[in-house]
């Protein structure tokens, strides 16, 4: 019988195991890039941009003053997707999860503060930008394109 489903010896499984093992590491971060980068994307371009979600723009309305509401949606949303666009490029993936936490902190912060009757739920939002923020952390820290030496 042999050590491994791809392998005849024990000897190749390591081999086998080298090999397999960095390809799906590549596919899991490339998906976590695609996931992320998407959220941010989505609710740039459908939530902001093409008022998708009216909430977002009453929060902002609510947060910055219905005078300069119009222009700042807009300024919100090109930098979301923008910020889709920076996560799926993979540059500088540490600076481009610090920028996400402070986009998310910052808005999250200012919605909990000046809008909280606009919100679904805020404990429910918090705990989902934290594994939100979590998964970006671990792509841009974790992935194998950023590694000193081979697995």
């Amino acid at each position: 019988m042999p050590a491994c489903i791809f392998c005849w010896s024990a000897s190749e499984r390591v081999t086998c195991l080298r090999v397999i093992a960095p390809v799906g590491n590549l596919r899991l971060h490339l998906a976590l890039r695609i996931l992320i980068g998407s959220v941010w994307v989505f609710h740039g371009l459908y939530s902001k941009l093409l008022d998708g979600i009216p909430r977002h723009r009453m929060i902002v309305a609510r947060v910055l003053g219905e005078e300069v509401s119009g222009a700042a949606i807009v300024a919100v949303g090109v930098c979301e997707i923008l910020l889709g666009v920076w996560v799926f490029t993979h540059r500088l993936p540490r600076t481009c999860a610090a920028v996400q936490t402070l986009a998310i902190v910052a808005m999250n912060a200012l919605e909990i503060s000046r809008a909280p009757d606009l919100l679904i739920s805020a404990p429910g939002m918090v705990a989902l930008n934290l594994a939100f923020l979590s998964l970006g952390w671990y792509n841009a820290t974790r992935s194998p394109r950023h590694r000193s030496h081979p697995a």
